[in-house]
């Protein structure tokens, strides 16, 4: 079984609606109402027996598992999902999904222990992380097309007490970053003031690498972005070779603050609210890490819209 099977539309009454608390409390009253839940999302999805492949099986109440009626083998209800290994209660893990999911911003890991009112953070931490890790893996599935703004950004790691040695690239305290998001244009001439003027902006994808080169830009391109995509770069060398895995790739040299952001506004925007989020809401962030928090981000922002799974 996918290990997100457990996360999609958990926290769903129907397609276009995300439960309110009032309604997560009407619908899981109860560890038994949360276990069910996950229990019907498993076999909708199918149990697939991991001995011998057989995809039918009987529920065994008393110990909570499905037992394979070819080989008899069993399979625990959290097995194969993000709850594997976990000791914390289902509902709990359905709240966190919940509260996760359908807020704008985000969570701390301390703020959600107090609101679970769960006595360690660990087990809380570790809960958030593994979600946050199953937000990646779903935003994987898809790839940007169309009109790509691209950019790196450099995100601040570690103590945030403790000065980087220097600005930008090359700096100990800092880890780089790089930014894709769709931005289409567009001739509506009757957008609000505070919109990016004449773009629309699409879906984001964010990736922490070792070194802003050539080689990780390559790798962006070709996981990430569609080949018959267009991709608006600054003239740093890193995006020289672009242009060998898109159909084109368009670059703007400005030394214009103002004009650099008129040019690329929706990947400067997208990096300067992940930036504030991540240090108004966790305050340091260490490096393993930084990736997992990237993915929460960037999964809320590519359903700011529309709630889809």
């Amino acid at each position: 079984m996918c290990v997100i099977c457990v996360f999609i539309a958990i926290t769903h009454i129907k397609s276009a609606h995300i439960m309110n608390l009032m309604e997560f409390n009407e619908r899981f009253p109860d560890e038994h109402s949360a276990m069910m839940a996950v229990k019907q999302l498993r076999e909708k999805q199918g149990v697939i027996c991991r001995k011998c492949g057989h995809d039918d099986h009987y529920w065994q109440r008393t110990i909570v598992s499905f037992q394979c009626k070819q080989c008899g083998a069993r399979q625990r209800l959290r097995s194969g999902t993000i709850m594997e290994q976990s000791k914390l209660p289902y509902r709990m893990w359905l709240m966190t999904i919940h509260l996760v999911t359908a807020t704008k911003k985000s969570f701390s890991a301390l703020e959600l222990q107090r609101q679970l009112g769960h006595n360690r953070y660990e087990p809380v931490w570790y809960m958030l992380q593994k979600i946050r890790s199953v937000m990646g893996k779903r935003d994987a599935k898809y790839q940007l097309a169309g009109y790509i703004e691209l950019d790196d950004a450099f995100f601040e790691i570690g103590d945030p007490h403790q000065k980087p040695n220097k600005a930008g690239r090359g700096s100990t305290g800092k880890a780089g970053v790089l930014v894709a998001v769709e931005s289409e244009p567009t001739e509506n001439q009757f957008r609000r003031k505070n919109r990016k003027e004449g773009r629309k902006c699409g879906k984001l994808a964010m990736y922490v690498v070792p070194n802003i080169n050539a080689a990780q830009v390559a790798s962006l391109a070709l996981a990430k972005i569609d080949a018959a995509a267009t991709v608006h770069t600054d003239g740093h060398k890193s995006y020289n070779k672009l242009d060998q895995h898109v159909d084109r790739h368009h670059v703007t040299i400005s030394n214009d603050p103002k004009r650099t952001s008129k040019l690329f506004p929706w990947v400067h925007t997208a990096i300067s609210n992940a930036k504030r989020v991540i240090m108004g809401i966790h305050h340091s962030v260490h490096s393993p890490f930084l990736q997992n928090y990237l993915n929460e981000f960037c999964w809320k922002f590519n359903r700011r819209a529309v709630s889809s799974f």
